[in-house]
């Protein structure tokens, strides 16, 4: 089938320009200029004037919590919240049930993708401290990259042998994402603050708790096991001003280490506690405005990498169990991602080219991600349109099937109408098309 968008505004590869863009089947056909005479006969007319057509969002790190936490989410219900927000790919995280560390548990995610996801997928598959084995025998042209985790969260994944950690970086055959705290600082921040609080312990020490000092010293060292081997590392979920300092710069393909922050980490500080506590209850923590201002300008000087979201849901009934230690961290973010990085472009901290830059081109030339995170011809058509627009987050209008934001009472002013993946329109002005299913990505590795 033919679709045929008419004047709009395309945001791509710095630029912003007038164009038609012409879709047949799943690719890009033809981006035409304003004034071509006879237009290409299109079985569907988009009128596209007032409007900004985006390459799609591919968000390098979700956790879908499927298979084993789908009381939280599920592949089906976040895949629906994210093309709703924008993104048409996505990378998940192996902390389920079972855990994404073998094979065949790999190879089981992958067929649950194919069967449920509305957007393209991929999956990571997780190191632990004895499956090197498999880390070195999975193909890379088709699985997004390895996840470590050197520090604990949901899933306690922990690697914290050290000749393990060494064999990781010195035979690691692709990119190696990491979540980054340091244990030992951590068990010595919740006995301190133990003692101070018993169980009492106020959301805004989970700053404290997590500190700067702990996410600083696990990247530090994640960085100079990097450095020594030769591995290829991405940090992800950056939190403090410090780690920006451990990154490469210069043109992205020339990059060893590299970092991806999350737009919670950029639109939230240790302020915002007063009023959202446990709600904002992240690990990595948010912390002091001067960590979020730091990962502001490293976006907009395109020190950062890629920008993301660690969507990480959990029910309402967990995050209200009111206690400190007995509530988990993470929250969901996929379906506001977008709108809040424009909402930001709009109060002037970057440019809707940022934006794009750092949501779509970056994370596909970062993973290798073939044919997708840019408006070109003979690309699939994963695309997006947005139009200016003032809505506010309502439970009603929320699709994580957790059925609560962080960004709930926020008014934006840009709003997602309609998302293409691989050319199917599968949101369109509030209405899902769950017929749809995304592809499985793959990466020219």
């Amino acid at each position: 089938m033919k679709q045929l968008i008419t004047n709009v505004e395309i945001v791509n590869e710095g630029k912003r320009e007038f164009k038609h863009l012409l879709i047949d089947d799943d690719l890009i056909a033809a981006i035409l200029p304003l004034d071509e005479p006879i237009l290409p006969i299109a079985d569907v007319q988009i009128d596209g004037r007032g409007k900004m057509l985006l390459p799609g969002v591919i968000d390098d790190q979700v956790h879908f919590r499927e298979p084993g936490l789908t009381q939280k989410a599920d592949i089906a219900s976040e895949s629906a919240a994210a093309v709703a927000g924008g993104v048409t790919s996505f990378m998940e995280m192996p902390n389920t049930i079972p855990q994404t560390t073998t094979l065949e548990t790999l190879t089981s995610k992958y067929e649950r993708g194919s069967q449920s996801s509305l957007a393209n997928y991929s999956f990571y598959i997780g190191a632990t401290n004895d499956n090197l084995d498999v880390i070195t025998s999975v193909d890379y042209s088709q699985v997004c990259g390895i996840k470590l985790f050197m520090g604990s969260s949901t899933g306690n994944m922990l690697v914290d042998n050290e000749a393990t950690l060494s064999a990781l970086f010195e035979a690691a055959p692709a990119i190696i994402t990491a979540h980054c705290e340091d244990e030992t600082t951590i068990r010595a921040n919740i006995e301190a603050y133990k003692q101070r609080y018993a169980d009492n312990v106020p959301w805004h020490c989970h700053a404290q708790i997590r500190s700067a000092e702990a996410c600083y010293k696990s990247s530090a060292k994640a960085a100079a096991l990097a450095r020594k081997y030769g591995a290829r590392l991405h940090i992800l979920h950056l939190s403090t001003a410090d780690e920006l300092t451990l990154l490469d710069d210069g043109p992205l393909s020339s990059r060893k280490i590299t970092g991806e922050v999350c737009v919670h980490h950029l639109w939230f500080s240790d302020a915002d506690y007063a009023t959202k506590a446990q709600w904002i209850k992240w690990n990595p923590s948010i912390k002091a405005a001067k960590h979020r201002d730091a990962l502001r300008q490293a976006v907009k000087s395109g020190l950062i990498s890629v920008v993301a979201t660690d969507h990480a849901p959990h029910t309402i009934a967990e995050k209200n169990k009111g206690n400190y230690f007995n509530t988990p961290s993470g929250a969901p973010m996929v379906q506001h991602s977008l709108v809040a990085m424009l909402e930001m472009a709009q109060m002037g901290l970057w440019s809707y080219e940022d934006v794009v830059d750092q949501m779509c081109h970056r994370p596909a030339q970062l993973f290798g991600v073939s044919k997708r995170g840019f408006i070109r011809q003979g690309y699939k058509a994963d695309l997006v349109l947005v139009e200016k627009a003032t809505w506010q987050v309502q439970p009603d209008n929320i699709l994580y099937k957790c059925g609560w934001s962080p960004m709930e009472g926020v008014e934006f002013h840009h709003r997602v109408c309609q998302t293409f993946v691989n050319g199917n329109l599968v949101f369109d002005n509030g209405k899902l098309d769950t017929s749809v299913r995304g592809e499985r990505l793959l990466f020219d590795r």
